[in-house]
């Protein structure tokens, strides 16, 4: 596939999933909004993936590259039915694109978290192989309050009711991260926004005690990534 990924922080990159993506002879460009990059054509690419990032999807003011971004969203996904995987931001991002909403949580959820898989995300194909219940790394203080018309919420806990939804046949949002790596929680914890939702839930030294927390995980969390990936494009190819 050829894949075009949107970014909004340099740090925070399809991680673990670039090297999936890499052993599978993939290849992909990336297009950094936040430093002005713009977004190419979408003739030539396969695949939209839209990152995270601290800033949220209402702030059109201050980064107003978001007007072009969800406009570009809409059209890749509603006028061309083209795959599209968002994390966190880019979760977020779809929603509202294709008329959800998306607001404030009334707390942050960051750290490790067990979301469930509803009726729907147990039948859903992105799933197959998955526990009802399975463990995530979250970072996040806004949320899908409402799906977009016809979408289906595939996951949900008790902090975050949308934690996974799908739009049409395979366009997904993820609200939890499954792209870490060993360099996530350290590259992340010193990004002010990120530092301060951080210390806010755990204290001073949070971004080093999550750290030493997700590292004896990543083995399991690599899993789950690569059985996301190969999900999805068994979708993508059907």
């Amino acid at each position: 596939m050829r894949i075009l990924v949107l970014q909004h922080l340099d740090v925070e990159h399809p991680g673990v999933f670039r090297e999936i993506w890499r052993a599978k002879g993939h290849d992909w460009i990336t297009v950094e909004l936040d430093a002005g990059e713009p977004i190419p054509d979408f003739e030539g690419f396969d695949l939209l993936a839209v990152m995270g990032g601290p800033m949220d999807v209402w702030q059109e003011d201050a980064h107003p590259w978001l007007v072009a971004e969800k406009a570009a969203i809409r059209t890749w996904v509603r006028d061309l039915g083209r795959p599209y995987f968002g994390v966190c931001l880019g979760c977020q991002l779809l929603a509202d694109a294709l008329g959800g909403e998306v607001g404030l949580m009334a707390r942050p959820e960051v750290g490790l978290a067990t979301v469930e898989l509803t009726d729907a995300g147990r039948a859903d194909p992105v799933f197959a192989g998955f526990p009802p219940a399975f463990e995530t790394l979250q970072w996040h203080g806004a949320q899908v309050a409402r799906p977009p018309e016809g979408a289906e919420v595939l996951a949900s806990n008790a902090a975050c009711a949308v934690q996974a939804f799908r739009y049409g046949r395979h366009a997904y949002g993820f609200q939890y991260h499954s792209e870490i790596t060993p360099s996530t929680v350290p590259d992340w914890g010193r990004i002010t926004e990120y530092a301060a939702s951080l210390e806010a839930a755990f204290g001073a030294g949070a971004a080093a005690q999550l750290a030493a927390e997700v590292e004896p995980r990543l083995a399991a969390f690599r899993a789950d990534a690569e059985r996301i990936d190969a999900n999805f494009a068994a979708l993508i190819g059907r």
